[in-house]
């Protein structure tokens, strides 16, 4: 169902890749499996020769008493003088039947109907020779003592006991089973009774298992696995050969309106904190493609049509480096970030403006009398993200991204062009890999993620992180920096306030503002005392805005709440 709820899913056809998986998997196990099963000569009781019986399964496997030759569970076979399993109502074991002065009366409770004593007697240890053990099991006996060869006790067995090996001579059966016992090893004398079960217990052989082909099959299906990942990577690479020639190729222009310097103060040297920009290896990804797709910017071409514009139009890659490209400092957060998440970054980005390509179409935002209210972004993998169209040409610097600090996209990141709108959370503002724009309403059209309960408008929330210390360090006495990153896209912060455990809000030193569009660096001093601490974090934007203490979930427009950490100051 995964494979099939992908936005580039055409059917069901797209689950059998995983079906074959699965049923491969099946059948591995199964054959695994196979080696692991015990063979016929060491497996299971022993054998139920008259002169050594084992123990006879009932249904499901369960063991039950040793039958007589009607096949009907009775008294183990013996003399009088030997004593054996002996079998009430319903196959249920009674205690050993024979001479009492051979036997002795059984122990336990009251004896059960069937049983050999009278309905008051009260169950006694089982008395054999003192060459010949016996054992009593009732459907509710508790172990007691039995005497046995060389007086040693034995063991009395209800439903749930595992049955003991009892010592005795090699022709005569020393083993009750209830109904829920589980085979033991045969009786016989103490100095030749061995396992003979299919179940190793410790210190037991461990012959019957197929060692050599199990680690046979193993190897086979690590090997046969190994080639296949790297038979599917090498296809993946040639499949995008083309685009990675053209990445590479690719020299970006310098933009015609460059990002100002960031500010010297922009960067705390604070260990621990999140650099101001965040390199390209270390930016967060959300990915739904299985396979980051790998687009030739060649061949690449960007469809814009819909409601209201005078003619649909088309860009090719090279249409785009001809234009003006402006260049900004945008930090882009997901929707899916939890309070104190790590989905969040700032980059520098390079791109044409997105609200010049939709004017000169003839699109109009809805203020101004446009018919369309949703910018719907399409990638080549399917995806489709819905766009207030009013937010796109407010003013603001959404964009049409080719690059990302300093170098062409990176393919995990949506080369050859990625859409970017500050303020907004990256599932209605940040196609990647987009190849087609349509202009429409939300009543009309709902993209991928409002089809499965998401918002339709996100713009991001006021939030702040604590970077250090991490939850659970353990900092030492005196002075401790607190630091981190709060963050307000197209609002800006104003202030953050840190309290530790339940004292007053304090101002934390905020680092010097970029812009408004990225997120913004605050530490805080503390005198820390020694014991366990909770420090938590606050911001304000410019609106005045409180970061709400609220705690809500990322679904449907994102999570709120304030972040905290649990420390112990040594």
């Amino acid at each position: 169902m995964t494979a099939t709820g992908r936005p580039d899913s055409t059917g069901y056809a797209d689950a059998l890749p995983s079906a074959v998986a699965a049923l491969s998997g099946a059948l591995l196990l199964q054959a695994l499996l196979t080696h692991l099963r015990p063979t016929g000569d060491e497996a299971g009781p022993a054998p139920g020769q008259r002169g050594v019986p084992g123990s006879a399964a009932g249904p499901g496997g369960e063991p039950t008493p040793a039958t007589g030759p009607q096949e009907q569970p009775g008294p183990a076979a013996g003399s009088r003088d030997v004593p054996g399993a002996a079998t009430g109502p319903l196959g249920q074991p009674g205690p050993a039947s024979g001479a009492r002065d051979a036997c002795g009366s059984g122990a336990g409770f009251r004896a059960e109907p069937g049983l050999v004593n009278g309905p008051q007697d009260r169950l006694e240890p089982a008395a054999g020779s003192r060459d010949v053990p016996g054992l009593a099991a009732g459907p509710h006996a508790r172990p007691g003592p039995a005497a046995g060869f060389g007086a040693e006790p034995g063991l009395v067995t209800g439903p749930q006991d595992r049955p003991e090996p009892v010592a005795g001579p090699r022709d005569v059966p020393g083993l009750a089973a209830g109904p829920h016992a589980r085979p033991g090893p045969p009786a016989g004398s103490r100095d030749d009774a061995g396992p003979a079960t299919g179940y190793q217990g410790k210190g037991e052989a461990s012959g019957g298992f197929d060692r050599r082909g199990f680690v046979r099959t193993a190897v086979a299906a690590a090997a046969a696995s190994t080639a296949a990942g790297v038979v599917g990577r090498s296809l993946n690479g040639s499949s995008g050969g083309d685009a990675v020639a053209s990445r590479r190729r690719l020299t970006l222009p310098t933009p015609g309106s460059p990002a100002r310097p960031v500010p010297a103060r922009a960067g705390l040297r604070v260990p621990g904190i999140s650099p101001f920009i965040t390199p390209n290896a270390d930016f967060y990804r959300v990915d739904t493609a299985l396979v980051v797709p790998k687009v030739d910017a060649t061949a690449w071409r960007l469809r814009i049509h819909g409601k209201g514009l005078r003619r649909p139009v088309v860009h090719s890659f090279g249409d785009l480096l001809r234009r003006e490209l402006i260049e900004r400092d945008i930090t882009l957060t997901c929707v899916s970030n939890e309070v104190g998440g790590p989905y969040v970054g700032n980059a520098r980005w390079i791109g044409v403006r997105l609200a010049d390509l939709l004017a000169e179409a003839g699109v109009r935002p809805p203020s101004r009398g446009g018919p369309a209210d949703q910018l719907v972004a399409r990638s080549v993998d399917g995806m489709t993200l819905g766009t207030p169209v009013e937010d796109v040409m407010d003013g603001r610097d959404a964009m049409l991204a080719v690059g990302m600090n300093g170098e062409p996209l990176p393919f995990a990141h949506g080369f050859p062009v990625r859409m970017l709108v500050p303020g907004l959370y990256g599932y209605v503002s940040a196609c990647k890999w987009i190849e087609d724009i349509e202009l429409t309403t939300f009543d009309t059209y709902d993209p991928y993620w409002v089809q499965r309960g998401w918002a339709r408008r996100a713009p991001v929330r006021t939030q702040s992180r604590i970077d250090t210390p991490k939850p659970f360090a353990r900092p030492t006495s005196g002075a401790v920096m607190v630091a981190g990153v709060a963050w307000a896209q197209h609002r800006g912060i104003d202030k953050v306030e840190v309290r530790v455990d339940d004292g007053p809000w304090q101002e934390a030193r905020l680092a010097a503002e970029d812009t408004r569009d990225t997120w913004r660096q605050w530490s805080f001093a503390w005198q820390a005392t020694k014991g366990p601490h909770t420090l938590t974090v606050r911001a304000t934007d410019r609106t005045g805005r409180v970061q709400t203490g609220r705690r809500t979930r990322t679904i449907p427009d994102g999570a709120s709440g304030r972040h905290s950490v649990v420390i112990t100051v040594e």
